[in-house]
């Protein structure tokens, strides 16, 4: 046999080798855009951590995110500008993993800080490592609870929301905070503009996670808002909060990403 065909078939076998090690995980064809970390959990099965966190929202539940959330160690949370991002993972190359138990998708929505206090097996969230720490109820979805921390494999997705995006004002009338959820695409917003009914269009800033301001006093006019997500995609929507809008309350557009 020349050394042409010994090199095919040799190829041949080492990919259904590789290929058979990875069928336990449902990984056979591999998407190169996956990528690895890690995943542990939070809480109890009914949410047990729904408070506002380091993206700025606020119930988790009666703003549609549920329980299909998670906190991003630092190398994936970009200082906030991940919040709103959906991730797809699946539980890979650990026996806690539940047999064809497939791919969970959730919305980054929170911040799993470093902790150089314990020892190092717990450093999961320390930076370099990329790392999830999601519910309760999407963690056993996956893997068995007794795991405490399985290896995942993840990639970006697009976010699919029900109804527009929304927005909901925070503040005084010197100093007005909006927070952007709901955002379907990419989810991530990168740049939000504001527009009342009598003024030009102003540039937002991020106050921390998605919740951005402006100094400029817009009370007793309807607002319009721009908005931009990390793949570049903008979108404007025009008139959301009426000339009565109140501070504390939320205002959902009639479109999304």
């Amino acid at each position: 046999m020349n050394r042409s065909i010994t090199f095919v078939v040799l190829l041949a076998v080492l990919v259904s080798v590789a290929n058979l090690g990875l069928a336990h995980v449902g990984l056979t064809n591999i998407d190169p855009s996956w990528y690895d970390a890690h995943a542990t959990f939070y809480g109890d099965m009914s949410g047990g951590e729904t408070m506002q966190g380091a993206c700025g929202y606020g119930d988790l539940f009666k703003q549609g995110y549920g329980l299909e959330t998670a906190a991003l160690s630092t190398a994936l949370f970009n200082n906030g500008q991940t919040c709103g991002a959906c991730f797809e993972l699946m539980c890979v190359s650990s026996k806690w993993c539940k047999p064809n138990a497939g791919s969970i998708k959730i919305t980054a929505t929170n911040f799993c800080p470093p902790n150089y206090q314990e020892p190092v097996q717990y450093h999961w969230c320390n930076p370099p490592n990329k790392h999830f720490d999601l519910s309760m109820k999407m963690f056993t979805t996956v893997a068995e609870y007794r795991a405490g921390i399985v290896p995942v494999k993840f990639r970006r997705v697009a976010c699919h929301k029900r109804g527009g995006v929304r927005f909901e004002i925070k503040g005084n009338p010197y100093y007005i905070m909006v927070l952007v959820y709901n955002v379907g695409g990419a989810g991530d917003v990168s740049n939000v503009e504001i527009r009342g009914q009598k003024s030009n269009w102003i540039v937002m800033k991020r106050n921390w996670g998605q919740i951005w301001d402006t100094g400029l006093d817009l009370v007793g006019q309807s607002l319009s808002f721009m908005v931009r997500t990390s793949d570049g995609r903008s979108m404007t929507f025009f008139n959301v909060a009426p000339t009565n809008w109140g501070f504390g309350q939320t205002y959902e557009a009639k479109s999304n990403f």
